[in-house]
């Protein structure tokens, strides 16, 4: 499996999700050519268009719904059901030395597509300099894909099979 950190598929997608459904361009509920990496009943999981590392996912479910708790307790199991299945993937593929889990939630969490998606982050060591704090500082250089000038960069090709 290639994992990818090509992708500017958000590109001149509305902000809000109400206009993204009502357009029928929501990039969870339809997406598109993007293979889907695994799924069951009620989730998804997908390669982020914009990884901060290489394997960084995405997980979602299947019901647009705009955050974690608007998501059924059955919703959110399956989520996590799919991060266990997506990480023994990534452990095999990319063999990271850590991972974060991270969802970012409303405007001022962050969160940018609105629905519900779980991000799995394989980190490597060395990946930042310090990485104390863990998913309180991220990946700050490689975090906001919408500033201009920016550009996803990969880790030395010695990590991957």
């Amino acid at each position: 499996m290639r994992w990818s950190l090509d992708g500017p598929w958000l590109d001149g997608l509305p902000r809000r999700v109400s206009k993204e459904r009502e357009m029928g361009l929501c990039p969870l509920c339809d997406p598109g050519e993007r293979e889907v990496l695994v799924s069951n009943a009620l989730a998804i999981a997908l390669s982020d268009p914009f990884p901060v590392n290489p394997g960084h996912v995405l997980v979602a479910p299947r019901r647009h719904v705009e955050t974690w708790f608007e998501a059924g307790r059955e919703e959110r199991i399956a989520m996590i059901d799919l991060i266990d299945e997506v990480k023994a993937m990534l452990d095999k593929d990319v063999c990271p030395d850590g991972y974060n889990i991270g969802v970012n939630i409303g405007r001022a969490g962050g969160q940018t597509i609105f629905h519900l998606h779980l991000h799995l982050i394989p980190r490597f060591e060395g990946d930042v300099d310090d990485p104390t704090g863990g998913v309180r500082m991220v990946i700050p250089q490689r975090g906001n894909y919408r500033r201009g000038g920016f550009v996803p960069t990969a880790l030395p090709s010695r990590r991957f099979r």
